[in-house]
């Protein structure tokens, strides 16, 4: 199988967050994207924070899968990026402590992440954000017009 028919089995995942104030209403935003087919989805929530709208972007795009996939998901989080990867696992050793031996915060949020990552095989990417990364861009936007929605049905 050739790198471009080995790369166009993956789904490719952008997300992001977003938050008027921190704490504040937020807005999340994520597309899904599979052999030239895109999924976008969006929400809000009227009292969170940036953290929590990047991770349950992360969430519900990895709950909207149908099956068991390879995927990429990219994310302009470090925390997001940097808790999936590296923190996580020592999170898990330590009863979900981090290494200052306090609670893992966003708790309910990580655990949500860990469990529908079984099966899956993702790779998390960094992009730094609002350099012009097509993705990224458009998350942003679904993210915003989360918090818009939101507050417009709220």
């Amino acid at each position: 199988m050739t790198p471009a028919a080995k790369a166009e089995e993956r789904v490719e995942i952008h997300t992001d967050g977003s938050c008027s104030g921190n704490p504040g209403p937020g807005g999340w935003g994520a597309i899904l994207t599979y052999r030239g087919h895109s999924r976008e989805l969006s929400g809000g929530e009227t009292l969170t924070t940036n953290n929590r709208m990047e991770l349950t972007a992360a969430i519900r795009a990895i709950a909207a899968l149908k099956r068991r996939v390879r995927a990429v998901l990219y994310t302009d989080s470090q925390y997001l990026k940097e808790g999936i990867t590296r923190w996580l696992p020592q999170w898990k050793v330590r009863g979900w402590r981090t290494a200052a031996k306090k609670p893992v915060k966003n708790l309910d949020l990580w655990q949500q992440l860990d469990a529908l990552l079984v099966g899956h095989e993702v790779e998390f990417r960094w992009v730094r954000g609002h350099t012009g990364h097509a993705g990224n861009e458009r998350a942003d936007t679904l993210a915003r017009k989360g918090l818009e929605d939101h507050a417009r049905e709220g």
